[in-house]
């Protein structure tokens, strides 16, 4: 299993996890549901139209936590904004109703993956595994 796949088994096991930015000097943090696993990357997406968009363009480096029992995951990267669109297709597949809303309110969903990307996968008192993705 590659490092990404890794990174995308544990955000399907947690469902919902938190992505976290700064706002200048305030960080930020934001439950998200939506990723997807598309070759060796795990992309990540919201509303280009959100305050989260717009911190994670003014300042890329974020991190995404999540919880899945007593383990957690702990990925952090540059956020590196896409624009393809046959992941947006792809996206199209995974949430046809968000999709839809998106398209009636005239929305654009803005993708991205974390680029040099590095993950932790722990237990409540110990380090289970460390890799780069």
């Amino acid at each position: 299993m590659s490092n990404a796949a890794k990174v995308d088994a544990f955000l399907n096991k947690a469902g919902v996890f938190y992505f976290l930015t700064a706002d200048g000097e305030q960080p930020r943090g934001r439950p998200f549901g939506f990723h997807m696993l598309v070759g060796d990357r795990v992309y990540l997406g919201c509303g280009t139209f959100k305050n989260v968009f717009k911190e994670l363009t003014a300042n890329p480096r974020v991190e995404v936590l999540a919880m899945a029992g007593e383990e957690f995951l702990r990925y952090d990267g540059k956020a590196t904004v896409v624009k393809d669109e046959a992941l947006i297709a792809k996206v199209r597949e995974i949430m046809p109703d968000i999709m839809a809303l998106y398209d009636k309110n005239g929305w654009e969903m803005g993708l991205f993956y974390l680029e040099g990307g590095h993950a932790e996968i722990r237990g409540m008192m110990d380090l289970k595994e460390e890799f780069d993705v």
